[in-house]
């Protein structure tokens, strides 16, 4: 195939390149073979539970609904890997958090190189690890009165098998990121999204064949709004601003080279799926802790933390804090305005009408928090208003599967074609080298 180094690839060099190159092809199945064992392992059933007076107990709860999304059904089901990769979001949030306070772990992060990122990885296990304890836990103590044997067992039991189905979930995550596309522990949250999606949609259709066409017009006004927030989602994932950038004129022996242009792109949601991840997980802390602690107040703060919850609005407004301060703070570890100034400077390179060094980091660090708060309330927005639509027209067959399912999905998808598409350009300068 005839192609061009300085072209991005074209769709139909993507496919070809799946289908030939035995590296990005080996990827991808190895990639598709984890996510389905990973499927499968939801469907293992914890034994020793009453699972007819189970399912009868959890069938209406909006809570197991709404962790339904992030655990593809797994809960309900309740399968070896009902917690699946969320102990791990909530340690990955737990350490990054302790990184920005902690001196030793930011010295880990930004001066220790390979080694410093080694290390907090393994943090980051250990901490998973004991949070999924805890959760296996809380589950275990709540699904008891259903147990077919006796009680301390059953919970040391139930404890130890959704530990342990956490964990390979978790290395599984780590085998798509090193060995398949990239991208593990998100993948992971959209093959178990996209694995419930169809008995939303199922249940919506019959809905809407039912006849009345007052229903009718309500199903179609929301998957309206479905359809104008994934653009809107797009548009978000891929907004970016050019910043100009001037390189000095240098001489390197007798040639003379001139004055170049380029542009340093920032993009309007730096952290893109990330704090929309980030925001669910925490939501999903106080309803854990409620579970674990048979707490009346942490189980107050559940419901009112619940997308179908008693107080929407504050859910929605809890929502939106999350989201805007998850956008800032992965912004600011993707990012440091500092580092990037003085790059700029080593390179001889400058924004124009502004003087290197500290004016320069001070500049990108104002367009920065500019963009970051326009993509934290876009970002926000989107994920509200389906929610917020679906429950004024009263079609609930989503039952939470709302903007922030929508995100992840499209966000997700995004990031996995770029992904791929890197390697298909690897690929493409490994055959110009060859």
């Amino acid at each position: 195939m005839d192609v061009s180094r300085e072209k991005a690839p074209t769709a139909q060099e993507t496919f070809l390149q799946m289908a030939q190159a035995a590296g990005l092809r080996g990827r991808i199945l190895a990639t598709i073979g984890l996510l389905i064992l990973v499927r499968l392992g939801v469907h293992l059933p914890v034994p020793g539970i009453d699972r007819v007076a189970f399912s009868q107990n959890v069938q209406n709860s909006p809570l197991v609904g709404f962790l339904d999304l992030f655990s593809g059904g797994g809960l309900s089901a309740l399968g070896i890997f009902a917690l699946g990769i969320i102990p791990y979001i909530n340690a990955s949030i737990i350490v990054q958090l302790l990184t920005a306070a902690l001196p030793s772990l930011e010295d880990l992060q930004k001066n220790e190189g390979e080694a410093g990122r080694r290390k907090i990885s393994q943090i980051t296990r250990y901490v998973s690890l004991g949070w999924a304890i805890l959760n296996s836990i809380g589950i275990a103590i709540w699904v008891s009165p259903f147990a077919q044997i006796p009680t301390p067992l059953f919970i040391a039991e139930t404890a130890l098998a959704l530990t342990a189905g956490s964990m390979f979930v978790m290395w599984v995550s780590e085998l798509v990121t090193e060995r398949g596309i990239g991208n593990g522990a998100s993948l992971l949250i959209f093959i178990n999204i996209v694995a419930v999606l169809p008995r939303s949609l199922g249940q919506t259709f019959e809905l809407a064949q039912s006849g009345d066409r007052a229903i009718v017009g309500r199903v179609v006004v929301l998957l309206l709004v479905f359809l104008i927030t994934i653009v809107g989602i797009v548009f978000v994932q891929e907004g970016t601003r050019r910043i100009p950038i001037i390189s000095a004129r240098r001489q390197v022996g007798r040639k003379i080279y001139r004055e170049s242009r380029s542009y340093l792109p920032l993009r309007l949601n730096q952290g893109g799926v990330m704090p929309i991840i980030f925001a669910s997980a925490v939501l999903i802390v106080p309803a854990s802790l409620a579970q674990f602690t048979n707490n009346p107040i942490l189980g107050q703060v559940a419901n009112i933390l619940n997308p179908n919850g008693s107080v929407p609005w504050a859910y929605a407004l809890f929502y939106l804090v999350l989201i805007l301060f998850f956008s800032y703070f992965y912004s600011s570890l993707i990012i440091n305005p500092v580092d990037m100034s003085q790059n700029l400077k080593k390179m001889g390179a400058s924004i124009p009408g502004i003087r290197p060094g500290q004016k320069t980091s001070d500049y990108v660090e104002r367009v920065l928090n500019r963009l970051t708060f326009l993509g934290a309330i876009f970002l926000g927005l989107v994920a509200i208003v389906p929610t917020a639509v679906e429950s004024a027209i009263g079609v609930q067959t989503f039952r939470g599967f709302g903007a922030t399912s929508l995100l992840i999905l499209v966000g997700v998808a995004i990031e996995t074609a770029k992904q791929i598409q890197t390697y298909v350009i690897s690929q493409r300068y490994e055959g110009m080298v060859k």
